[in-house]
């Protein structure tokens, strides 16, 4: 009976730490994830890639943009890009970066800010378009494991110089 209540007293000892264990290793699993989700949107969007894009979105995502009404869903999502893409035909990214940084993961969710930068050719030889942004992205991870995005908030943002650009 002693070497019971041992074994016992040995394993609520021990079982807080293994939780403490597997929570940090969830915790650093998640953020590779999100990681590797911001790779795949930032070739998405380097290469102008409406499905690529689409794919990283969860069917009942939220896109929260400057001066226009909440686009709710991968429908109503997939017209938003494809009548941007209509806007500019031919067009194409000459330059894009985006840093993200802070990015915090609790179990399935995770968020993070990110700014970006892209340079835009026209095809018809209208002076090629420039722009900053910021953006708050809040992740969801699917049964499947995959990151996806739930809601996005972007808006413009000044030219990043040297010093900011060395935020993390």
């Amino acid at each position: 009976m002693r070497k019971f209540h041992v074994a016992l007293a040995l394993m609520y000892s021990i079982a807080p730490g293994l939780g403490m264990a597997q929570t940090a290793t969830t915790a650093i699993d998640g953020r590779a994830g999100v990681e590797a989700f911001n790779r795949a949107f930032d070739t998405a969007t380097r290469h102008m890639d409406n499905a690529a894009t689409l794919a990283l979105w969860q069917d009942d995502g939220v896109s929260l943009l400057p001066s226009t009404p909440p686009i709710v869903g991968k429908p109503a999502l997939a017209k938003f890009m494809d009548d941007v893409m209509a806007s500019i035909p031919g067009g194409h990214m000459l330059k894009f970066e985006s840093a993200c940084f802070d990015i915090n993961v609790s179990g399935d969710w995770a968020t993070e800010w990110c700014t970006e930068h892209q340079l835009v050719q026209f095809a018809n030889g209208k002076p090629p378009f420039e722009g900053w942004g910021k953006m708050l992205l809040v992740l969801h991870r699917g049964s499947d494991g995959k990151w996806r995005l739930k809601t996005e908030m972007w808006n413009q943002a000044l030219p990043v110089t040297t010093t900011a650009a060395r935020h993390s």
